[in-house]
């Protein structure tokens, strides 16, 4: 095999090539959320800082959401948590599109939060379980390229109905939420209990007295905040430098295509033998890049181009964090381990709202931008510093 070689992997499991094909049809409605700052501020005539508060209640209102998805795949099985999660998700969507009033998108967003992370879970603990060691990283970054693929259609969605009328996006988005259950219920194989042994070993996972894991939590939490500030301001920056919020559709697909496109670097030699610390130092370099591309662009040529960096070290982080944490769950503990990383989102989608809404109102664009990537810097330091090694951060090649 030659050094600049694509290493073969291994076909993945029947179980999750279902489960990715499921989540790209769920994200073909998927960037609604994104907009639901807009639509609170275009269509209630709510001020940035009411749109920002509101967006924050729906962050905390994941928080319990994501633990819940944990407990209940422990209790009632991943599929039909995933099910149940998805169907929530629909309601709420509906509910947003459908509301009279502030207080009725308020009370839509709020239950969408506490029905949106119920679904990552267990979905995450189908993958990780599913799959070897030295493939989980492979897995989980095709999870995130099912998502993108879903993305690249969704983003183009949002640029043209979002054109038309913002409701429309949440009509989209639960539309594909019911289509994801439908097949989620119809192809999974059905959950079986859980038999007695396994349930008293579960008793013994304590996820928040697990220090590697508080630690990847804590840098993860800052990478979510930042991620989070691409996804809930990116419409409104736009808007304050004189483009169509709607753009933000088309950023969002370029970054969708480049993190389904670019997949096959994850498999080349030199990436797969770096380690989880190098490899997450060397995203947060690239994101730092990103962001500082969107905090010097005025035009939309270059601020594609800003996207396409950026996701260029999304694509890095997603597959080897999730990986990390699987790795560092004892046996039977995945879900629950992963519920509690997934928590840094629900504080991510708190916070970010609030900080990125009163950076662009007080400070502008460039500002909010340069904050983000200077935090990103920042973090490529620490993960060089205080990031546990994963068993799995070197792929092995296939026979």
């Amino acid at each position: 095999m030659t050094g600049g070689a694509v290493l073969r992997p291994e076909p993945l499991p029947r179980t999750v090539r279902l489960l990715l094909l499921a989540r790209v049809v769920n994200q073909l409605g998927a960037f609604s959320l994104p907009f639901l700052t807009a639509l609170i501020c275009t269509d209630y005539g709510a001020s940035l800082t009411t749109a920002g508060l509101v967006s924050a209640v729906f962050g905390l209102a994941t928080i319990p959401s994501r633990l819940a998805g944990g407990g209940l795949a422990d209790r009632i099985g991943p599929r039909t948590t995933i099910v149940l999660g998805l169907c929530g998700c629909a309601v709420a969507q509906l509910a947003i599109a459908a509301s009279s009033s502030l207080t009725c998108a308020v009370a839509g967003a709020v239950l969408l939060g506490l029905a949106f992370e119920l679904y990552e879970p267990p979905s995450q603990a189908i993958i990780g379980g599913s799959v070897p060691e030295p493939q989980r990283v492979r897995a989980f970054s095709l999870f995130s390229a099912a998502l993108a693929a879903g993305g690249m259609g969704a983003g183009l969605l949002a640029a043209l109905l979002g054109r038309w009328d913002l409701r429309w996006l949440f009509v989209s988005d639960a539309a594909s939420c019911l289509a994801c259950a439908l097949l989620i219920g119809l192809a999974l194989p059905r959950d079986r209990p859980a038999p007695p042994a396994v349930k008293q070993d579960d008793t013994a996972v304590r996820p928040l007295r697990d220090r590697r894991l508080l630690g990847v939590l804590a840098t993860g939490t800052a990478y979510a905040l930042i991620n989070q500030q691409t996804v809930m301001t990116l419409p409104l920056a736009l808007a304050r430098q004189g483009l169509p919020a709607a753009d933000a559709g088309l950023l969002f697909t370029a970054a969708a295509a480049t993190t389904v496109l670019a997949q096959p670097l994850i498999r080349l030699p030199w990436t797969s033998r770096l380690t989880t610390p190098a490899a997450l130092a060397l995203a947060h370099l690239l994101l730092a890049a990103g962001l500082a591309g969107y905090a010097l662009s005025r035009t939309l040529p270059t601020l594609l181009a800003s996207a396409v960096v950026w996701s260029l070290g999304d694509l890095l982080v997603m597959g080897r964090v999730y990986a990390l944490v699987t790795d560092l769950a004892p046996p039977g503990g995945s879900g629950r381990y992963l519920a509690v990383f997934g928590t840094s989102w629900g504080v991510a989608a708190t916070l970010a709202p609030l900080l990125g809404t009163q950076l662009l109102a007080g400070a502008g664009t460039t500002t909010l931008w340069s904050t983000m990537a200077a935090l990103c810097l920042l973090l490529a330091a620490l993960h060089l510093r205080v990031t546990p090694q994963s068993p799995s951060s070197c792929l092995v090649p296939a026979p």
